[in-house]
């Protein structure tokens, strides 16, 4: 269940804290004063949007199909939890579930005691209520979800829109599209997943090899489930039984109603576990206006592609008619659907695939960060190497030195200006998302492409970002495929004095 309300100067507590994670490395001293000066350093309304979360397993409808599943409502996703920038969120969440757990708040620059990620946040207990308080620094389209073990790959997600009430935004109306691969409860567990994958260590190298099982058996092949030229190579390791838009299968979708003629802003949000998505609207033109909550300079294209834990925002003008919104996942043969209605007529065929999926498709290397956002520190004071490992066949993910939490954290002083440069050494994309800032990205030609939280580092390249240290704390960057991070794709931007 979920409900928010704006309340003024509401008081909350929290009970049953715990350091229990499946993947928490050792803690790392947090400077409470420097926490505390840089969340009075960020914009207060005086207003608190309070919401309560409650994970526990649930039944739930997909259009058809009902799994039993963990999820914070009644519906996947969660109704969406809305403020102002400067408001404070307060969300109480009460853990149903039989094992730790915690919300992480993916993409708001927040207090890192906060943050929903341990060590720097421990994890609640169950049976335990622990409630998040902070506030909200930047507008942008959000989204929230559990940082313990594989719990990112089951209903357990919730949009989150920051609203800017000086800008009017220039559209109509809004659709919120959250994207999902599924599979607990028609397929194999997250778990039996990620058993299967760790089992094929130590059966020597047989990358190439073809698909093992075919789709919906939650087991690709030993180099992959497929292939995309857009995500340098294998698009992922898993084949899920089904993918979903807004908690529905493609056979069963879910209608947004319009009028001809408005100008809809689509918040498209990628909760997914292990796929990207490819993002097309049947007979409409996209203008990408955001990514991960920043302003870009206007970018018309026909289709956006989206790496787990990435959003775009998009604005298009709606025709007459019933027109499919089409996220196929991306080289896994597959696709999800939801319908936009705006007059009479008939929805395709579920298989039907727009045109505009081949046409242009955004990316970083086409976007650009507004002059107001634009993050150009000039010559950094710090460099620092992020080196991704692994490999399919051993399935030892890492960055640098080993798998987290038996890597080195990287550090970092308040105030400096950082360049962190992504060495992919793997034969597998990664979407890279750092907790608690934005940073700038650095497109291949040297040039400032927009600013994000979460970047798709494809195989054999590098990619490099700059940030501002201005957060302190600990913080996690780690891979946003939930089966990489767990096996220890991950480490720590650290905080030193």
């Amino acid at each position: 269940m979920l409900s928010a309300s704006l309340v003024g100067g509401l008081a909350l507590t929290a009970c049953g804290r715990s350091g229990s994670s499946s993947s928490a490395g050792p803690v790392a001293p947090i400077n409470p004063p420097a926490i505390a000066a840089a969340e009075a350093a960020r914009p207060h309304t005086g207003r608190t949007v309070a919401a309560t979360l409650v994970p526990e397993s649930r039944a739930i409808d997909l259009g058809g199909i009902t799994v039993h599943t963990l999820t914070y409502s009644d519906t996947i996703p969660t109704p969406v939890i809305r403020a102002n920038i400067g408001d404070d969120l307060a969300v109480a969440v009460t853990n149903r579930l039989d094992h730790a757990t915690s919300v992480h708040w993916h993409g708001i620059a927040l207090r890192n005691d906060m943050d929903g990620a341990s060590p720097a946040t421990p994890d609640i207990d169950p049976g335990k209520q622990f409630t998040y308080r902070f506030s909200v620094p930047h507008s942008g389209t959000y989204w929230a979800h559990p940082h313990t073990g594989l719990d990112t790959d089951f209903g357990l997600y919730v949009p989150i829109v920051v609203d800017d009430p000086k800008d009017s935004g220039n559209y109509d109306t809004e659709w919120i599209v959250v994207l999902d691969d599924w599979t607990d409860g028609v397929g194999k567990s997250p778990q039996q997943l990620y058993d299967d994958l760790r089992s094929r260590r130590g059966m020597g190298d047989m990358g190439g090899m073809g698909g093992m099982g075919g789709p919906g058996s939650g087991m690709g092949g030993m180099g992959g489930v497929g292939s995309s030229p857009l995500l340098g190579g294998d698009a992922g390791d898993i084949s899920y039984p089904y993918y979903l838009v807004n908690g529905r299968i493609s056979t069963a979708p879910s209608t947004f109603t319009a009028t001809p003629g408005q100008r809809i802003r689509l918040r498209i949000i990628n909760a997914g576990a292990d796929t990207a998505f490819r993002v097309a609207l049947a007979g409409h033109t996209m203008t990408v206006t955001h990514t991960d909550g920043f302003p870009v300079t206007p970018t018309e294209t026909d289709a956006v592609l989206l790496g787990m834990g990435e959003r775009y925002d998009v604005i298009v003008t709606a025709q007459d008619g019933v027109f499919p919104l089409v996220a196929v996942a991306e080289g896994k043969e597959a696709s999800a659907r939801a319908l936009l209605s705006t007059g009479a007529g008939t929805a395709p065929d579920p298989a039907f695939q727009p045109t505009e999926l081949n046409g242009r498709v955004a990316t970083v290397e086409t976007l650009t960060a507004t002059d107001a956002v634009r993050m150009n520190i000039g010559t950094p004071d710090v460099r620092m190497t992020v080196n991704l490992t692994g490999g399919m066949m051993r399935y030892d993910w890492a960055i640098n030195d080993g798998p987290y939490p038996n890597n080195t954290a990287l550090s970092i002083k308040q105030g400096q200006r950082a360049r962190l440069e992504f060495q992919n050494s793997s034969m597998m994309w990664h979407p890279m998302h750092l907790h608690g800032h934005t940073f700038q990205v650095l497109r291949s030609d040297g040039t400032l492409g927009p600013r994000k939280d979460t970047v798709i580092v494809q195989p054999m390249t590098a990619l490099s970002v700059d940030l501002i240290a201005d957060n302190p704390g600990d913080w996690m960057l780690h891979c946003h495929n939930g089966y990489h991070m767990e096996a220890g794709l991950m480490t720590r931007l650290d905080y030193r004095t």
